[in-house]
């Protein structure tokens, strides 16, 4: 069933007054009209999402996310290096608070409420510069709204699933919960190049203004570029960095304009 005929399925279902634990049979199959008409609702909202909502959505989902993945504590080395690194760090509208998975994915992301998360597999292949360069890249996804498109985004397909389930008694199947639905989708979220590129250029901007080596935003790109060469295709983090688009140009333009940068400092 493609997402416009379900969606249109919902908008009808969602002007139908029925009981609230109503079920019915079309063709064979049991509609759960509860699930179905929150479906629609769901959908509504996806579209009409405000700042507030993505930002308490994504506190929703980053306790969902900091509960089913193990946080590096204070005590912890990779958890001081990570607390000293943005311990000065600063963005104007939003509050910012870090933390690393001690996971193996090389991986960082960042939240419309401003949550920044880093996996421990990055953490381990990249330098304090490159670590910092990385985390402004995601603060610039969150600053040009494309954080807050990908939760809308997410939240509607979480929506269509459920669509799906209200006709289909193993739903609850699909996703273990709404929150590991939408960490579902945001996982294997794309950004446009166009998006990309401007996450790069804050990147580049705010090591800059952080007092760090111009090039972190280029030698972290070249960095994951050289690690997604050197492993299998069938890899994980293969498939996800081969996702990005235009990636080797994305690595030639940030090390132009650290190099315009620097021949202008001389």
């Amino acid at each position: 069933m493609k997402v416009r005929t379900i969606l249109l399925s919902m908008a009808l279902v969602a002007g139908v007054s029925l009981n609230a634990s109503a079920q019915f049979k079309i063709g064979g199959k049991s509609i759960n009209t509860k699930k179905l008409v929150n479906a629609a609702s769901d959908a509504v909202k996806a579209v009409t999402l405000s700042d507030e909502d993505v930002a308490a959505m994504a506190r929703e989902y980053i306790q969902w996310m900091d509960t089913h993945n193990e946080v590096a504590g204070p005590e912890t080395e990779m958890g001081q290096r990570l607390a000293n690194l943005t311990k000065d760090i600063k963005v104007e509208g939003l509050d910012l608070n870090f933390k690393v998975y001690n996971v193996i994915d090389v991986n960082a992301f960042a939240c419309g409420d401003g949550s920044v998360r880093v996996c421990g597999g990055l953490m381990k292949i990249m330098d304090d510069n490159e670590v910092l360069a990385v985390i402004g890249h995601e603060i610039g996804h969150v600053l040009h709204t494309d954080s807050k498109d990908a939760m809308k985004q997410a939240y509607l397909t979480s929506a269509a699933k459920n669509a799906v389930g209200a006709a289909n008694n193993t739903a609850a199947k699909l996703t273990d919960s709404q929150l590991g639905s939408l960490a579902e989708t945001l996982a294997g979220a794309q950004y446009s190049q166009k998006q990309e590129n401007a996450a790069d250029d804050y990147g580049f901007e705010f090591s800059i203004a952080n007092g760090i080596d111009p090039y972190s935003m280029y030698n972290s790109l070249n960095k994951l570029l050289e690690l997604s060469a050197e492993t299998p295709k069938s890899s994980k983090f293969r498939q996800l960095f081969s996702s990005h688009p235009e990636t080797q140009k994305r690595v030639e333009r940030m090390k132009e304009k650290a190099d315009e940068y620097t021949k202008n400092q001389q």
